[in-house]
């Protein structure tokens, strides 16, 4: 069996005084994807700023085997994460494609456009629009640039934070079928949700995280069906952000 990309052991993160995650422990195997499910203010997001080196946390991490507690976000990105922020955090003045390039800035040349053209090869409304200010896309499309410019970087594991956010149904569906077609090519994706229907019909195992701790997880299918897992997170609203 293969060993774990990511091993978070017991990891915790205050703001001040007040602990916003408490010995949290997770661990995800390569080529799978992994969703972390709860409320807004659950702790989701500073556990993924966490990871990626975005917030000091206490416990232990580490990514294919190296121990990242000494370790920079650049050094992160360079071992092979990348995070998709929830609010995408785009350059709006520039272009489609020079947001795309600078995603890729690590990269010699010729690799960066090898990947600009798989990332429009994956995402074709990308294309479309290259030369369009990203400041003046819809919604779907700023994910989809958020997505793209972070796999420039050809990523071993993606950290993706609320994809659904803000999103009509049906690019909602888009951007997890695309989800879905990245752990195909060997892409790790960590997937932090408040759509849990959505995320636990596409995940492999996952994790419900309540008040800052993990409070069950195991095979997506099975919390799918659980009745107390469906009672809290997959009633009438819990299709919606």
């Amino acid at each position: 069996m293969s060993a774990p990309i990511l091993v978070l052991e017991a990891i915790s993160v205050a703001y001040g005084k007040v602990e916003a995650v408490r010995g949290v422990s997770l661990s995800m195997l390569p080529g799978s994807i992994v969703t972390v499910i709860g409320a807004n203010g659950a702790g989701k997001t500073t556990l993924l700023n966490a990871a990626m080196g975005l917030l000091p946390a206490n416990g232990r991490l580490t990514f294919g085997g190296t121990a990242l507690h000494d370790h920079s976000i650049e050094e992160r990105v360079a071992l092979g994460m990348a995070l998709v922020p929830e609010r995408r955090e785009l350059f709006g003045s520039m272009t489609v494609e020079d947001n795309l390039v600078l995603g890729g800035f690590r990269t010699a040349a010729a690799e960066r456009a090898q990947s600009l053209a798989q990332v429009f090869a994956r995402f074709p409304r990308l294309e479309e629009r290259r030369r369009q200010l990203a400041g003046t896309l819809s919604g779907g499309e700023r994910q989809m640039l958020a997505m793209g410019r972070a796999l420039m970087g050809r990523p071993r594991l993606l950290m993706l934070d609320e994809p659904s956010l803000g999103l009509a149904p049906l690019i909602v569906r888009d951007i997890f079928e695309i989800i879905v077609g990245l752990r195909k090519t060997g892409v790790s994706i960590l997937l932090v949700e408040q759509n849990a229907r959505a995320a636990l019909q596409i995940a492999d195992h996952a994790y419900v995280m309540e008040l800052g701790e993990i409070t069950a997880h195991g095979p997506a299918a099975e919390l799918a069906a659980d009745p107390q897992i469906v009672a809290s997170y997959l009633g009438l609203g819990a299709a919606a952000d």
